[in-house]
């Protein structure tokens, strides 16, 4: 049988033995052992259907068609369409870049590893030359010869030391070292053609699914990540079944440079780094501390609304304090190095709680107390390696938007829900509508009883229940201390940023020896919600001055106008518009330079200013402004007062933009 210019076979007698094999959609078969996926597809598919099939979900597990069934089994197609496709689509195209790289320049190159990653895909190599765009014309009109063959991609087990005595002869150390630290009995070995690699796979069928790719760029990378070994070159490239895909996602990726908050940080004027300083420490500079200002006055009036109580904690305390809570058993490795005071060693913080834990201790605490809710903005210091240091994205220093919730057994749900339904009007406000959910459930190192996890798990799935938010479990990716909720927001070119987390913890309690006085006169030990809204307001800000490309919403814009007179007849007047401005609390700039009308309007413009409120001498006469937007629409003229209610009314309509 003929399919996808791939040969299948499989004797009709063999279908009534062995294993049955249940299809997603019910329809059950029966198979010999050993029987590979692929086979079973051939069998049992439409032609339609196999067209679109690339890899297969067995037992939960991606798989490709090369696979062996040895056991009943449940087995779902993953078509071009499916969620897990591309991933399977972008490793194979690793791979026959590989297989191009190796064609045009020979042994003077040695490949080493070549994963799927978001967005596309990579592949390392050792080279003495450096790669050049002109390279990446030669690999990819190879990979097109390549792709355009057909090629099978087929999977052959050969034992360890086989596949090391392979390797060997063709002098490709790095997959030597790979199979020598695996410490396994067998190996997997992928051919394409005459080229082959070490993979445990999945892979596609055959090159021919291979629609479209682009060859990005290239950076350096540590073997293995490890600084005392060979610096490799790392080709990044992105691939999608077809060109349409590509050109959109190519767009994507060049709108996002201009989008880049590096950039526009840095044109808007409103944060700076420096190395003087040390790197991953921001400084914010006036107009961002100005819009930080207004997301931190908003956060903190809606966090009065909720009912919770604001705290300030000290940015160091014993180091004792995180040996009790347990996170210097989990995160040395990210906490700074203590320091001496007194002969007592301190901790500059890396976390907010265990500050929370001794105002719950400050008092002995009743039943009727709760639930206890109370939030800080409070900044803390984790390190992070030079090369994950990214903007405002990835800081050694940031402010989280932290809370935490105390609260009874019996309060916990509603206590999540409630979590939720702020979390989300939050976000709605800064113009996120579209986001991705997570429950995180318990990872191998953590603490606690199966029955607290099971408790804190449980709670946590009711609640996005009842609230009617789909999501998907992240299994073994919770905090030590409990399992956790996750929210990926998107921003307008689909991307997801980790910003809003909500963890239900036992383990601070039982460790900290907090309790209260139940209405049974006993002690009894509170609950423990640990949620960030916004994660870090660092973080949170590069997110959305990418999201509104730097035009942002008028609320917390750090500039709402600016002044913009025609001559400097108009100097006085100018003055006079600009002090009404400011006494009404609106966020105002002048500039009344002899300069060109049409210049400081684009120099407005530039810097994304929500409104130009333009004055020549009929303004001055009539005592108005001319209002002119961003966008390049005029509005009527309007006196000083009626420019400040429309301001403040827009200001009202948060999440509207």
């Amino acid at each position: 049988m003929l399919i996808f210019g791939l040969y299948f076979s499989i004797d009709p007698k063999k279908l009534m033995s062995d294993i049955t094999v249940t299809i997603a959609d019910g329809e059950s078969t029966q198979v010999p052992i050993s029987t590979t996926v692929g086979e079973v597809f051939v069998a049992l598919q439409s032609n339609k259907q196999r067209k679109r099939t690339v890899a297969a979900i067995l037992n939960g597990e991606v798989v490709d068609f090369n696979t062996p069934l040895s056991t009943d089994c449940t087995l779902s197609p993953v078509t071009i369409d499916s969620p897990e496709a591309l991933s399977v689509l972008r490793h194979s195209t690793a791979h026959i870049m590989a297989h191009a790289v190796r064609d045009i320049y020979g042994s003077d190159v040695k490949v080493a590893i070549g994963p799927s990653v978001d967005n596309g895909f990579y592949y390392d190599f050792l080279r003495s030359d450096p790669f050049t765009p002109e390279d990446f014309e030669k690999i990819e009109a190879r990979m097109l010869e390549i792709v355009r063959t057909g090629s099978l991609f087929e999977k052959t087990l050969y034992s360890s030391a086989e596949a090391i005595a392979r390797f060997e002869k063709e002098e490709e150390k790095y997959k030597v070292e790979l199979i020598q630290d695996l410490d396994v009995e067998e190996v997997s070995i992928y051919t394409v053609g005459d080229f082959a690699d070490l993979c445990r796979g999945p892979h596609l069928p055959s090159t021919s699914f291979i629609g479209a790719f682009k060859l990005l760029r290239v950076a350096g990378a540590y073997w293995r990540g490890d600084e005392k070994k060979d610096v490799l070159q790392r080709i990044y490239g992105t691939a999608f079944f077809d060109s349409k895909a590509l050109r959109k996602h190519l767009n994507n990726i060049e709108e996002a440079k201009k989008r880049d908050h590096r950039k526009l940080g840095k044109e808007l004027e409103l944060f700076t780094m420096q190395d003087s300083i040390g790197p991953g420490l921001p400084l914010w500079l006036p107009k961002g501390a100005r819009m930080r200002h207004q997301i931190e006055e908003f956060w903190k009036a809606e966090h009065y609304r909720h009912d919770y109580e604001l705290l300030y904690t000290p940015h160091i305390a014993r180091q004792d304090l995180w040996k009790t809570s347990g996170h210097l058993d989990f995160y040395a490795d990210s906490m700074y190095a203590g320091m001496d005071i007194d002969g007592v060693t301190y901790q500059i913080k890396p976390m907010n709680c265990p500050f929370h834990v001794g105002v719950y201790k400050a008092k002995k605490r009743s039943y009727r107390d709760f639930p206890l809710r109370w939030c800080e903005l409070g900044t803390v210091y984790r390190y992070e390696r030079a090369g994950a240091l990214h903007g405002l994205m990835r800081v050694r220093s940031f402010t989280q938007d932290d809370a935490h919730i105390f609260c009874r057994p019996e309060q916990l749900e509603d206590e999540i829900f409630n979590i939720l339904d702020f979390n989300l009007f939050i976000l709605k406000s800064f113009g996120f509508s579209e986001y991705d959910i997570y429950l995180s459930t318990r990872p191998e190192k953590s603490v606690g009883t199966d029955e607290n996890w099971d408790k804190s798990t449980n709670a946590l799935k009711l609640a996005l229940e009842k609230k009617g938010l789909k999501y998907e479990i992240d299994p073994g990716e919770g905090v030590f201390y409990g399992p956790k909720i996750d929210i990926k927001i998107k921003d307008q070119l689909g991307r997801s940023w980790q910003c809003s987390t909500v963890q239900v913890d036992f383990n601070l309690p039982e460790r900290f020896e907090l309790s209260y006085v139940g209405s049974d006169n006993s002690e009894h030990q509170p609950i423990m919600i640990h949620r960030a809204l916004m994660g870090s307001l660092e973080r949170f800000i590069g997110v959305l001055i990418e999201h509104h490309a730097g035009a942002f919403p008028l609320w917390f814009s750090p500039v709402q106008a600016r002044i913009l007179n025609i001559t400097d007849d108009q100097i006085e007047y100018g003055e006079k518009v600009y002090a009404e401005l400011r006494a009404a609390d609106i966020r105002v700039e002048k500039d009344l330079r002899n300069e060109k009308l049409n210049y400081k309007i684009r120099e407005a413009q530039l810097v994304k200013t929500p409104y130009m409120l333009i004055i020549g001498d009929k303004e001055k006469e009539d005592g108005t402004v001319t209002v002119r937007m961003r966008n390049g629409k005029n509005l009527d003229p309007m006196t000083v007062q009626e420019f400040v209610a429309l301001v403040l009314e827009e200001c009202q309509h948060k999440g509207d933009a």
